[in-house]
């Protein structure tokens, strides 16, 4: 067994490569062999968002606060809000962060495959951010 004290992982600054705008990333676990899944609780101030990405085993977004916005390629961008549930399948190219006025935090966990959950893409522009 393992336990994972509260405030004992320190936050971290969401990547300016991987996102746009202020987002903070608070671990919550990791993966020990044989499991590959990890999780994390991250936090998106108004109008921060990721860029484009895909994860090859899917991604789970459980949202806690605030109101947000997912986008998968093709399809239209949809508001997220606490208690949504959304699922990524393997490889599906998308999107999410906050709304353009208000923050939101969710609960992030996807699976590694072969040492990596996830592939960064291009940023979102501010234009489909915002169509």
């Amino acid at each position: 067994m393992e336990i994972k004290r509260a405030g004992s992982q320190p936050s971290g600054k969401g990547p300016a490569d991987w996102f746009t705008g202020t987002v903070r990333v608070d671990p919550l676990f990791s993966a020990n062999e044989p499991a590959r899944a990890g999780g994390a609780l991250v936090t998106f101030e108004p109008g921060a968002r990721t860029a484009w990405h895909t994860h090859p085993l899917g991604q789970t977004l459980i949202v806690t606060a605030g109101m947000g916005l997912v986008q998968r390629e093709g399809g239209p961008i949809e508001e997220i809000r606490p208690g949504d549930v959304v699922w990524f399948p393997p490889n599906e190219k998308h999107w999410h962060g906050a709304s353009p006025t208000t923050a939101m935090s969710h609960i992030a966990i996807q699976e590694a495959l072969n040492g990596s959950p996830v592939t960064w893409m291009e940023k979102v522009s501010d234009e489909q951010y915002r169509p």
